[in-house]
């Protein structure tokens, strides 16, 4: 796996419960979320993802 980056995301409560309970499953939030994503992204065939830079004022 190549170098890992962190990403902060915001969730509603319901869905931040949900993943949780994944944990009795045996994932982890940051292993579910990392092969949900790439599971998603591989069957849009992503090829330059679109890079946005954030401005703060």
């Amino acid at each position: 796996m190549s170098k890992l980056v962190r990403i902060v995301v915001q969730l509603p409560v319901e869905l931040k419960e949900k993943l949780n309970a994944l944990k009795q499953q045996g994932y982890t939030t940051s292993g579910f979320i990392r092969a949900t994503l790439e599971r998603e992204l591989n069957k849009r065939n992503v090829a330059d993802p679109v890079v946005r830079k954030v401005v703060n004022k």
